[in-house]
């Protein structure tokens, strides 16, 4: 094994999500100065869902046209358009257009879609092009890809974002609230602190983050344990012909062995058949479950299963969450357990986690404990075990798909979409629409 490989798969996994990632997590210095205030959230979620005309049109074309589109070709325009587009947003994103007399953030708006169009993209093209390296790689592109959530995480605390100080303010020191136990308390009011740098050095941040992801890859193209691994890809009959030598070579290595070939025949026709198409269905069936709950359902609600525990609890369910992500790949990478059964199992361990930080969003603004020293404990440790229960399943199926060649990661990307989508779509309307969910104040506690 190469560092170097490892270091650029890591590099060039982090320009998966990152400009995405980047942007929501500067969510709260953009709100107050564009015109669409709190509502900019809710257009996002909805250029976002809508980018996924990309992975669509690449997975169509796999599949009814394969060796049409020139893989390589794609990522290359992609990671191009993505450092572009953030570069800009440096730039215009405070820039506004009268839309029918009405200001609106349009450069901000299209420019955010053309970042959803690369990272949704990303999951159908670059899982497939690590098809070129040794399969330890894998791993460390999922390490990457936790990065590109945490890198950009990280930064934003030391900007300064969303930092918030409980004072007493001039108006309100007359104001007073009743406490559980029937004393009178003072109210707080929350004031944020000026973040230590402007959006525009964020985005700009950003933008050199994909740069480095670009480089990376065009170093990748050029190793030699890539062009060993796969060469140009050619297609026979629909079916690309490195994953018809993985057939091959499995059934060889059946008939060879009398107790593989008694009871390990070939059970399908996906990959290389070592899975019957029930277990196959499973698969995907929990990668885009852990994905939906992972990538919208649960992010979707964070603020409001955390800040009813205080501005302390949400930074570190936040930031550490976001550690568990590489953590995760990491533990995958030296215990890889590929049993079916053990990944069900902490699927469901980790959708408990999921339903309890659910079930406190819910409660809020008086989850269970919220007055207890106890609760911001135990609301951060479930956000924690969330992330790493079901960042470890979605790398071990990533690995156990790419055993089963080219095509399975496209559809393993496909899948992961999907799964996005549709936590994205259930979650709108509760969200946004109906608002479902009531948020906690940081700094006063209102509960009988």
């Amino acid at each position: 094994m190469s560092l170097l490989t490892h270091l650029l798969a890591c590099l060039f996994g982090t320009g998966s999500w990152v400009s995405i990632n980047g942007l929501w997590v500067e969510l709260p210095l953009l709100v107050p100065q564009v015109p669409e205030g709190w509502f900019l959230p809710s257009y996002l979620s909805v250029l976002i869902q809508a980018a996924n005309v990309g992975p669509v049109f690449v997975t169509m074309m796999h599949r009814f046209r394969p060796g049409v589109l020139n893989e390589t070709v794609v990522i290359y325009l992609i990671m191009v358009l993505g450092t572009g587009a953030s570069f800009l947003l440096g730039f215009f994103w405070k820039e506004t257009v009268l839309v029918r007399g009405v200001p609106h953030s349009v450069a901000l708006l299209v420019l955010t879609f053309f970042l959803a169009v690369v990272d949704c993209t990303s999951s159908v093209t670059f899982l497939p092009f690590m098809m070129r390296l040794p399969p330890q790689y894998l791993t460390t592109y999922f390490i990457g890809e936790g990065l590109s959530g945490l890198l950009p995480a990280l930064v934003a605390l030391v900007q300064g974002v969303g930092v918030v100080h409980c004072i007493s303010g001039p108006q309100l020191q007359n104001q007073t609230f009743n406490t559980s136990n029937g004393s009178a308390a003072l109210e707080l009011q929350a004031q944020y602190q000026p973040a230590s740098f402007s959006p525009d050095v964020f985005f700009f941040f950003l933008s050199a983050m994909m740069l480095v992801s670009l480089l990376a890859f065009l170093l990748l193209k050029r190793r030699p344990s890539s062009a060993r691994q796969n060469p140009e890809a050619r297609y026979t009959n629909g079916v690309k012909e490195n994953d018809l030598d993985r057939r091959r070579r499995a059934e060889q290595r059946s008939m060879m062995d009398p107790y593989r070939s008694q009871n390990h025949k070939r059970k399908s026709s996906f990959g290389t058949g070592a899975y019957s198409w029930k277990q196959v269905f499973y698969i995907f069936v929990v990668l885009g479950w852990v994905n939906a709950l992972s990538n919208t359902v649960l992010p979707s609600v964070q603020s409001y299963s955390c800040l009813p525990y205080g501005n302390k609890a949400y930074h570190l369910s936040a930031v550490l969450a976001a550690v568990s992500n590489p953590l995760a790949c990491c533990v995958a990478m030296f215990l890889p357990i590929r049993s079916l059964v053990f990944l069900g199992a902490v699927t469901v361990g980790g959708s408990a986690a999921g339903a309890f930080i659910m079930a406190m969003a819910v409660l809020s603004p008086c989850p269970l404990l919220v007055q207890e020293a106890s609760g911001s404990a135990v609301i951060v440790l479930a956000w924690i075990f969330f992330i790493l229960s079901l960042s470890y399943v979605k790398v071990i199926i990533g690995v156990i798909l790419r055993d089963e060649g080219h095509s399975a990661l496209v559809w393993c990307g496909a899948v992961v979409q999907l799964g996005s989508l549709l936590g994205a779509v259930t979650m709108f309307p509760l969200v946004s629409v109906y608002s479902f969910f009531s948020s906690g104040d940081p700094c006063n506690t209102w509960c009988p």
